[in-house]
């Protein structure tokens, strides 16, 4: 503990570098959370449903717990996408390419986790959304039915599934925690990186006081913000069709996932092969592995690279704009919308990787 508060930090890191203690804090209260619920809930078909409700209406401050987990899950993805967001542009994946990789395995067990529980309260969008993301499998060829048939405990979801999915959703976030406690060993290993892409210790100084208080106000504000949310709209974010038992013999009009998972949903809809569509689904979060390959080429650092700086921001407004398209129907425009912007998503993070050697010729051609 007495090394991690003297840990040097640059003097010159700026709020952006709060995503990793507040993600830490969102999953200790995620983690307390999920436990209260698990003492109320019943992984039962029949009255799972009903569970839920009791937790809301009887248990004592249960609609408390119940939608800062909801809730504080939306959150947790937001502040996971802007840590990867920092990362992308100050480029840490070059000085620290097995805390980014390890960072990224975290990301992909989070959002196994989110669809497990997103699953849990057996709502109609739960159900049904359980039953299509689980049916992807179904494209691997040769082993593909079989592996949905396993997944599913039988011939469609039932109470075989939810009780696995229960078991493992209570399960996976101290998986995330143990890796969690691997990227911070492999961060401190070398160091927090800065704007300007250094890692000399020249210009350092202690993690505490300076920047315990700083995570400790930052802290603070998101728990502000998630209380608001819990206390004024604490719906806002779920779906209506959630609020609707589990019926296997009525089809939602529009099936979509949660908003975190909604871009890849986007990228898994504009490709009609549904091969192609899983495999592009699952790359569009693999890609992220590729990244730190570009430690091997001398470059330019994004402060000081134009050319990536512009890529970077095309990247964040495909993947807001991907998003989009994954809440709309499945219908045109949007299906047409969604096919070249799939397409620019995975060429982006290439023309990243080619800006960062491209201009680092370009300054020595002018110097």
């Amino acid at each position: 503990m007495e090394n991690l508060l003297a840990l040097p930090t640059p003097v010159n890191i700026s709020i952006w570098w709060n995503g990793g203690s507040i993600l830490g804090m969102l999953l200790g209260l995620q983690i307390i959370t999920g436990i209260f619920l698990s003492m109320h809930y019943t992984a039962d078909m029949v009255t799972t449903f009903d569970s839920v409700i009791h937790i809301m209406r009887d248990v004592p401050a249960g609609w408390l717990f119940r939608s800062l987990h909801a809730n504080g899950a939306s959150m947790f993805f937001a502040f996971i996408y802007i840590h990867i967001g920092r990362g992308l542009y100050y480029q840490s994946f070059i000085t620290q390419p097995h805390t980014w990789s390890v960072g990224v395995t975290i990301f992909l067990i989070s959002m196994a986790t989110a669809f497990l529980g997103y699953v849990l309260p057996w709502g109609q969008m739960s159900f049904w959304g359980a039953t299509v993301i689980t049916n992807l499998l179904s494209a691997i060829p040769y082993i593909g039915s079989a592996l949905v048939e396993w997944v599913w405990g039988g011939f469609s979801v039932n109470q075989a599934t939810l009780n696995r999915f229960y078991s493992l959703h209570f399960l996976l976030p101290f998986v995330i925690g143990l890796f969690s406690a691997m990227h911070i060993f492999f961060l401190h290993d070398k160091g927090s990186t800065n704007p300007l892409g250094m890692m000399n210790h020249i210009n350092k100084i202690p993690f505490h006081p300076y920047y315990t208080v700083k995570d400790i106000v930052g802290g603070l504000i998101v728990m502000m913000v998630l209380f608001m949310l819990v206390m004024f709209s604490p719906n806002l974010l779920i779906d209506p069709e959630n609020f609707i038992p589990a019926n296997p013999m009525s089809t939602p009009p529009h099936i979509q996932p949660e908003w975190y998972f909604l871009f890849a949903y986007a990228i898994l809809r504009s490709i009609p092969s549904k091969l192609g569509g899983v495999i592009a689904l699952v790359m569009s979060i693999f890609i992220l592995y590729f990244f730190p390959l570009m430690s091997y080429f001398k470059g330019v650092y994004s402060p000081y690279n134009f050319m990536y700086q512009m890529f970077f921001w095309m990247f964040i407004i495909v993947y807001f704009l991907l998003t989009w398209l994954g809440a709309c129907p499945i219908e045109e425009p949007f299906l047409q919308l969604s096919k070249p912007l799939t397409f620019v998503y995975f060429l982006l993070p290439f023309l990243m990787m080619l800006s960062f050697k491209i201009w680092a010729n370009n300054i020595k051609i002018f110097l």
